[in-house]
């Protein structure tokens, strides 16, 4: 059962002050937001705990994914997490320093240089991992796994929306 929460004050108040206003779409996007932030924020203070902030933790998670021998580009690595070069430079600088990763020439193309997990990187992201993927289940499970897989399907047909849709672009 459903309980009223802030989003929903929130659109009681435009309902009064503003009847004209169709606010189904400011709920839904309250409350993505609302969530967003909340899990943020958890997941930021989880990743802190191996000493990582969440920038750091998704190049070396991206670098994991990546497989064998856990090495990209750095273009390739701006692309994966949606950043610019220069914020990708930033933080492998910060993840070479402590350790966690290391650059090396291109076999390949000697201009270029490629990004490696080193062994403490690929234990820490393994670790950091499987204990964040253990704090997000814990933060929905007051949802039945019915619940989870239809929430998980509405959001996906929610980023993908229909060509010429602002959304569509993701």
């Amino acid at each position: 059962m459903a309980h009223n929460d802030g989003v929903d004050q929130i659109v009681e108040q435009w309902a009064r002050e503003r009847p004209d206003l169709e606010t189904t779409a400011m709920a839904v996007f309250g409350r993505i937001f609302r969530l967003s932030r909340l899990a943020g924020d958890h997941m930021e203070r989880t990743y802190a705990t191996f000493g990582l902030g969440r920038p750091e933790f998704d190049v070396l998670a991206t670098l994991r994914r990546s497989g064998a021998p856990y090495e990209l580009s750095p273009g390739a690595l701006a692309a994966s997490m949606m950043l610019s070069t220069g914020g990708t430079t930033a933080r492998l600088d910060r993840l070479e320093k402590a350790g966690l990763i290391e650059r090396h020439p291109s076999p390949t193309d000697r201009r270029s240089v490629l990004v490696r997990l080193t062994g403490t990187g690929f234990d820490i992201v393994d670790r950091a991992v499987a204990v964040g993927l253990s704090e997000q289940q814990r933060m929905l499970a007051h949802l039945s796994e019915a619940q989870l897989s239809r929430l998980d399907e509405l959001l996906r047909e929610a980023l993908s929306p229909p060509p010429g849709n602002p959304l569509g672009a993701g």
